[in-house]
């Protein structure tokens, strides 16, 4: 999982204290005891880093380490790198003023990059320690409308509680907290669930402890399924036999749960003489990070072209790719993205990489809706909870 990332975080965590040794250790008494206690958290994060790397797998099979590894790289790496550069900066800027007017001259400058150093120290603890603890509890239920034209007049007022991204597996020592989520679905007397994809971490063994609580999720009409990236065996370093064998394990869960999977197929949902159609596409990622196995051709063989498609695909980023130029489906419901489970006064840094990341998107009378996860690999969130999405569909007059 940090293999792309290890050399910056090297860097990071042995750069400030090179930095910090120069000004304010070199010169003080005592200089050994205190470079004991600058340098102690960083080689123990080195040696937790280089040992991560060298794992063949995404992350240890334990996740409770990699979580530990990440909460102390959050309080410990991050905030030292931050108010490094927050001191660096703020000793070239009193250095600056000290050379432009002579009266600075005569007087120490402060240095003010120090006490942005420390608000900025103290925002990022309390940002991991909330994210990490209650911020990951937190469900919100979004409710949204989609009015379109094409949809038949007995389906006005059709309900979809749309959910993604459940990663299960992190749920493993808390199902409580799970069987609540569940609750919270269930309690929207929905006429349809649809899941979006990402049900598992790694493995499909993982699901086992949550089967019970899962098979518990219930719709007038089912619930639809598709398949996310983590659904697939790409994040273990095992046999082809092996990875093929779990992801049909995988599969095989899914469907002993009840639920409909649908993989590059689609269903027909009828009320009276009408019908909708409720199309899922296997993963269509980027093809170099995640898998594209999307195929829409397959996935809508057959459905008329004046059709009311509801197209599932975990993927948000196949809508502009495949989705609006190969189909007339209407209404896109993705995840994937979690909102990268972060977001400050509502922006998110997921805006950076994605044009629809979390909520209602448009093109037309065409939408996308992506939602933000119910869970995530990594048990944190701040500004970004949980989320259920509530959709009704409306018949345009």
């Amino acid at each position: 999982m940090i293999t792309k990332i290890f050399i910056p975080i090297l860097i990071a965590i042995v750069l400030p204290d090179i930095y910090f040794y120069l000004r304010y250790i070199r010169k003080r008494k005592n200089k050994a005891r205190r470079l004991a206690m600058l340098l102690l958290p960083s080689i123990m994060m080195a040696v937790a880093t280089v040992g991560l790397v060298t794992s063949r797998n995404f992350a240890p099979k334990d996740m409770s380490v990699m979580n530990t590894y990440l909460l102390l790289l959050a309080l410990l790496v991050v905030p030292k790198l931050v108010f490094f550069l927050s001191s660096l900066f703020g000793t070239l800027c009193s250095r600056i003023v000290r050379t432009l007017f002579k009266k600075a001259r005569q007087h120490p400058a402060r240095n003010y990059g120090n006490i942005t150093g420390w608000i900025f120290v103290l925002l990022i603890w309390y940002i991991s320690i909330y994210g990490s603890t209650a911020g990951f509890h937190q469900l919100n239920v979004r409710h949204v409308e989609y009015i379109s034209a094409s949809l038949p007049a007995s389906f006005d007022g059709y309900k979809i509680v749309h959910f993604s991204d459940a990663h299960v597996g992190t749920y493993q020592s808390c199902t409580d907290i799970l069987r609540e989520y569940v609750d919270s679905i269930n309690a929207q007397d929905a006429d349809a669930v649809m899941f979006t994809g990402d049900l598992q971490n790694r493995e499909p063994q993982e699901l086992y402890p949550c089967i019970d609580i899962l098979s518990t999720i219930k719709a007038k009409d089912g619930v639809y399924s598709v398949l996310g990236n983590h659904d697939y065996a790409n994040y273990i370093h095992a046999s082809h036999s092996t990875k093929v064998a779990n992801e049909r394990e995988t599969v095989r869960l899914i469907r002993q749960m009840g639920w409909h999977l649908l993989v590059n197929d689609h269903v027909a949902v009828r009320r009276s003489s009408d019908s909708i159609v409720v199309a899922g596409m296997a993963n269509d990622g980027d093809s170099i990070h995640f898998p594209r196995l999307g195929d829409i051709q397959k996935t809508l063989n057959g459905v008329n072209p004046e059709a009311f498609v509801t197209m599932l695909e975990h993927d948000p980023s196949s809508w502009r790719r495949k989705i609006l130029p190969e189909s007339h489906a209407q209404l896109t419901l993705s995840g994937h993205t979690h909102a990268m489970q972060f977001a400050l006064f509502g922006w998110s840094p997921a805006s950076l990489i994605y044009d629809e990341w979390g909520g209602m998107f448009f093109e037309g009378d065409r939408a996308i809706n992506v939602s933000t996860g119910l869970g995530g690999f990594i048990p944190f969130r701040f500004g970004m909870p949980s989320e259920i999405v509530v959709i009704t569909l409306r018949k345009k007059r």
